[in-house]
């Protein structure tokens, strides 16, 4: 997926137009999702498998839930799925904003 989303963003760049630069921002949406979605599914199992000595200060491991977390939030997912719903739905392309 993250492949696909580059070579996207490659031909967006290399052929500026509409299609090209809705098609990197569907593809990079789509990569944001799943991705958001395995690294708080990722780190929820670490808590699950290492049990609740896991959660001590000591081994910091809450450490990766939270980055996993903030990255999340910092280009919030939610405005992805609706991209993509408008998207597949309406036919509408995305709008030409940084955080689309």
């Amino acid at each position: 997926m993250l492949e696909k989303a580059g070579l996207a963003i490659d031909r967006a760049v290399a052929n500026p137009n509409a299609d090209s630069v809705a098609q990197s921002q569907i593809v990079t949406a789509e990569a944001k999702i799943l991705s958001t979605e395995i690294a708080i599914e990722a780190t929820n199992k670490l808590f699950e498998l290492a049990g609740t000595r896991s959660t001590l200060a000591e081994h910091n491991l809450d450490r990766h839930w939270r980055n996993a977390r903030t990255h999340t939030l910092h280009d919030p997912v939610r405005w992805k799925y609706s991209i993509l719903g408008k998207y597949f739905l309406n036919g509408e392309k995305p709008p030409l904003h940084a955080w689309s």
